[in-house]
């Protein structure tokens, strides 16, 4: 599976430059609002050293990182979810993703103009999070009035959660809570998932800074941070021009950029990682002299759902999986190695994937 993650925010917050950056895409980056006319997507490589270690001692014929996909999606404004600015149609592309990382401007720079006319990045926050909250409450009332005249005279199960599940959705969503926040079963959260709403998907926030910014935390990003306390989500620090710049650098070039400003890595990575852990991803391997390869899945995913990944054969003809750690091929130098040390497992159908695992699959169709 690959992590589908919306980038929201503001006009002129440093969406579409973080974005450009982030997938060495050409997003149209302008002072101006409203330059994202259509949702730009990228795909990605996640970042994992492990991968490299790995064809390193396996020598295979080609390596194949996993990959996220990022959607940067027109900058909304007040109202956008009764159709202001470009309106609604953007919130539909959010409804799309898996996850939203939410940008947030916190530099000063009189030469790129902020639609509010000054930075206020809580103000922004507002601004942002009532307008997706507006528009899923918008989307659970209609449901609710046709999902309560279906469930009266039925028995299906589903619907009957689903009508259970909704009046704690509009009760979080009406008090200025996010639809993430209500204390739904299981069922029910699965009852309603295909109502997509946005404010039940995981967010993180994105402290856009000036240079300066990343050698001492601002005012803005220390207000930001504690926001994020508040609701239990994430904060990730990133200079979006400096990002550009390193992003048109040869990959032999960007170590030694990185090394002169005392950054150990790019801030982008940092976003890939804090996406990966939104979300509750991990990271599987599978290796040979053909390929090396990475794979992600959900945390808890138990042998038969990982190769369920690859392709769904393997999963439908699920027979076992053959395991070891990447970590037991690092000390050890080989599979060879790792078999001789009785490290070199069998697995069955209820075998749950650890991170960093390499696995080699059965099956029968």
């Amino acid at each position: 599976m690959a992590l589908n993650c919306g980038i929201v925010g503001l006009p002129n917050v440093g969406k579409s430059t973080i974005f450009n950056a982030l997938t060495s895409a050409e997003a149209q980056a302008a002072n101006y609002p409203f330059c994202t006319i259509d949702p730009n997507i990228g795909i990605v490589s996640v970042p994992d050293d492990r991968l490299d270690r790995i064809a390193e001692l396996v020598v295979p014929k080609k390596v194949v990182p996993t990959a996220m996909e990022f959607v940067d999606i027109a900058g909304l404004v007040a109202g956008a979810s009764k159709g202001e600015g470009l309106g609604n149609q953007f919130l539909g592309h959010i409804r799309s993703t898996d996850a939203v990382a939410h940008i947030v401007r916190c530099f000063e720079d009189s030469e790129v103009i902020h639609v509010a006319g000054k930075v206020s990045p809580l103000d922004d926050i507002e601004v942002i999070n009532t307008e997706l909250l507006l528009a899923d409450l918008d989307s659970a009332e209609k449901r609710l009035v046709r999902v309560e005249k279906q469930a009266r005279n039925s028995t299906d199960v589903k619907l009957k959660a689903e009508a259970a599940a909704l009046p704690k959705l509009l009760a979080a969503l009406q008090a200025g809570r996010p639809a993430r926040s209500a204390d739904l079963t299981d069922d029910e959260k699965l009852a309603v998932r295909d109502l997509n709403l946005i404010t039940a998907k995981p967010m993180l926030y994105v402290a856009n800074v000036d240079e300066a910014g990343l050698r001492e935390k601002n005012k803005w990003v220390e207000a930001v941070e504690q926001r994020a306390s508040e609701e239990n989500s994430q904060v990730v620090q990133i200079c979006g021009a400096l990002e550009a710049e390193i992003s048109l650098l040869e990959p032999s070039e960007r170590s030694e950029f990185l090394a002169e400003l005392g950054l150990a890595e790019p801030g982008l990575n940092r976003l890939v990682h804090s996406a990966y852990k939104l979300l509750d991803l991990i990271t599987y391997f599978t290796a040979g002299v053909q390929e090396v390869r990475a794979w992600t899945i959900r945390r808890g995913t138990k042998a038969p759902g990982a190769a369920g990944v690859i392709h769904s054969d393997f999963e439908r003809g699920f027979i076992r999986a053959e395991a070891y750690h990447c970590e037991d091929l690092f000390a050890l130098g080989s599979e060879q190695a790792v078999k001789a040390n009785g490290l070199y497992r069998s697995e069955g159908k209820e075998y749950v994937v650890r991170d960093g695992d390499i696995l080699f699959f059965k099956f029968n169709v």
